[in-house]
């Protein structure tokens, strides 16, 4: 049984639950600690008696203890990749390389954390100096989801110790294994009592008492639309800094000028690799009316020679849905499509060696925006074509959303291209690249309904995980 860590101990929880394997049910990769109210508080109460000696700690061990962490994590790739794939349903490539990134993306915060800077600047009055500095926030709850399981608790962990902050991690309920296992290194290589907890268990017990407990400082959540909601709401009742990262409907533009194979394996990445399970995913392609029928004819061969299996067997391309909560979901919306009038293709429940939930990839065709598929997130493999007449059309259906976190035009046309980067209302603009897959040393993050508060990823991760003092002094 793999036990929550706090104030420096391994505890056993007040209940477990078993982490399943969605390829495989059942495969049950081990039992997971649950974490009660009191438990969770004891956890926070260890962070804040931390925070006074880890905010005065040397910035040079702070950063040694990420980049020991982060070499670590990628020296065990291989291995942690397949507890992710087995646990969350990512093919095996795809977990390795989720692993690799997060180790990345923690060795990159070893260095931010030596790069704390400030400023020094002359008053408007004689004789007086001003200093502006950084300084951590305090005790900073992190909530992470089940898509990503390791490398979201990497880009929110990482910059939170860098910079001088003590951490209480609740991990997602669902796939508990990867972030226990990251939690395990960073144990291992030495962070002190207190500083880092990890508390497993059910976010209306866990989530909850974190965001109601006085003694912590911020919260970073990355989740669903209603429950980020209910973080901000929370949080902003008790004046705590929250930051969110949430939903996505995220268009893929394909213009009549745009290379068609170009179009089909961007397309094909960004909605249907990691099965659709995450938030930036092209869900809406917006295809104009001369490339339309060659667009839907190419893709609908290319989705039908994926290969939909079991997430460690060789060949595998697309994992199963992760649960089958997540499945049924899925499900209903290829329901809703059709009683909306949207022609389907694909959307078949499979039949593997093993029993698992296994979705082939869907297609709607002859949809328009006003649909409910088009306008909810879905979060599985599923996606719909839109028609349009020109770029104009085109641009004001991928604006037409609640959300605002991707977006993405394949062209042949600077002009095109030019102008949807400047006028596309998402937080990320790619041109001739999936909507999905980001860099870890620049800012992440959306606009609208898709996100709130300071970026997460590279040095922008700065604004929300300290605040801003200015002194000043008579000289």
């Amino acid at each position: 049984m793999k036990q929550n860590y706090i104030g420096g101990q391994w505890v056993d929880g007040a209940t477990t639950r078993a982490n399943i394997n969605p390829s495989d049910v059942s495969d049950i990769i081990s039992e997971y600690a649950h974490a009660d109210e009191a438990q969770t508080l004891e956890a926070i109460a260890a962070a804040k008696a931390a925070f006074p000696g880890w905010r005065q700690s040397n910035v040079q061990m702070r950063a040694d203890m990420l980049e020991a962490v982060g070499a670590k994590v990628i020296e065990r790739s291989a291995e942690l990749g397949e507890l992710l794939a087995r646990e969350e349903g990512k093919t095996l490539a795809e977990g390795i390389g989720e692993v690799i990134r997060a180790g990345q993306t923690i060795k990159f915060y070893a260095g931010e954390a030596l790069r704390i800077h400030g400023m020094r600047v002359p008053s408007i009055r004689p004789g007086v100096d001003i200093e502006i500095v950084r300084e951590p926030m305090g005790v900073v709850g992190i909530i992470t989801p089940w898509n990503f399981p390791i490398a979201i608790p990497a880009w929110k962990i990482a910059p939170a110790l860098a910079f001088g902050n003590c951490v209480v991690f609740k991990p997602a309920d669902l796939v508990p294994g990867s972030a226990w296992a990251l939690s395990e290194i960073i144990v291992e290589c030495g962070v002190p009592d207190g500083v880092f907890n990890l508390v497993m268990g059910r976010g209306s017990v866990v989530g909850e008492t974190i965001l109601t407990s006085p003694d912590v400082n911020a919260v970073t959540f990355t989740g669903s639309v209603d429950t980020g909601s209910h973080v901000a709401v929370s949080c902003a009742q008790r004046n705590k800094k929250f930051q969110l990262e949430m939903g996505g409907k995220n268009p893929m533009v394909v213009m009549d000028d745009a290379d068609l194979g170009t179009a089909v394996n961007v397309s094909l990445n960004g909605a249907y690799f990691s099965t659709g399970q995450k938030c930036t995913a092209s869900s809406r392609f917006i295809v104009q009316e001369g490339i339309h029928d060659r667009f839907v004819g190419a893709m609908s061969e290319a989705m039908s020679a994926l290969t939909v299996g079991h997430a460690l067997k060789d060949g595998t391309q697309i994992g199963p849905v992760v649960d089958q909560s997540q499945l049924d979901q899925d499900l209903s919306y290829l329901e809703i499509g059709r009683g909306e009038g949207a022609k389907l293709t694909g959307g078949e429940l499979l039949n593997r060696e093993t029993e698992g939930f296994y979705l082939s990839p869907a297609l709607f065709t002859e949809t328009d925006n006003s649909m409910r598929i088009n306008r909810e997130e879905i979060f599985g493999p599923v996606a719909s074509v839109i028609r349009v007449k020109d770029y104009d059309e085109a641009l004001d259906v991928a604006n037409d959303t609640d959300f605002g976190l991707s977006s993405a035009i394949c062209t042949s046309s600077l002009k095109y291209a030019s102008d949807f980067k400047q006028n596309s209302s998402s937080g990320l603009v790619m041109v001739n690249l999936p909507t999905a897959g980001v860099d870890y040393h620049v800012p992440f993050g959306g606009r609208k309904g898709s996100s709130h508060g300071a970026r997460e990823m590279g040095p922008h991760s700065v604004e929300f995980y300290t605040a801003t003092k200015t002194a000043y002094t008579a000289a």
